[in-house]
């Protein structure tokens, strides 16, 4: 596999949203705006390639039967920094008194650690390829994650308060106040997971 489809399946072919259908506790629970879908997704990605890279590397140290354990310490940290730098830059209230982002993924940060999105490239891929090679995959499939969280997240901002990124495009009379409570989160992936499969049997 070369590098570039290293760092580009996890896109499309291989998205842990659309085609796997991993990390589904943040990507029902986060979505219910754009930007809060984006903002879980980069913390996840930067999560990913940073832990991809340490597990790489240290992988031939671990004794096997603490390996995921050692796993999970990597991956902890690297979520505690990403706590930390969101609590410093992105936990002010917006214009019009709204909750921060930091405030409005709240306990999601946190559990970063537990996303079974990351310890699966930390055991799939990152303990038994290079730095260089984990590096890209943790880049992708984390991009792959944030992709699907933001356009998630687009769609039920759209249809349930007729704003993307907080711009107002739709009136309220056509707002549907169901997309932005749970029940709307099953309704828009499952909507969506079924127009990426007919896209990829299309192209077949």
């Amino acid at each position: 596999m070369t590098h570039r489809e290293n760092f580009s399946k996890g896109l499309m072919k291989e998205n842990p949203v659309f085609v796997l259908v991993l990390g589904m506790c943040p990507t029902l629970a986060t979505t219910t705006s754009a930007i809060n879908g984006l903002g879980m997704g980069l913390a996840t990605t930067f999560v990913l390639m940073l832990s991809n890279v340490a597990i790489s590397l240290i992988a031939g140290l671990i004794p096997d039967k603490v390996r995921i354990p050692a796993y999970i310490v990597v991956i902890a940290s690297f979520v505690t920094v990403v706590d930390m730098l969101m609590a410093a830059y992105v936990n002010s209230p917006g214009p019009n008194g709204e909750p921060s982002l930091y405030d409005q993924l709240g306990i999601f940060i946190p559990l970063i650690v537990v996303n079974c999105i990351v310890l699966g490239r930390a055991e799939a891929f990152a303990a038994k390829n290079k730095a260089f090679a984990s590096l890209l995959d943790g880049a992708g499939i984390g991009l792959g994650f944030a992709f699907a969280l933001t356009l998630l997240g687009s769609v039920r901002e759209m249809l349930g308060s007729g704003s993307v990124f907080g711009l107002q495009l739709l009136p309220q009379t056509v707002q549907i106040l169901i997309f932005v409570l749970a029940p709307g989160a099953f309704i828009a992936l499952g909507y969506l997971i079924a127009a990426v499969n007919k896209l990829k049997k299309a192209n077949q």
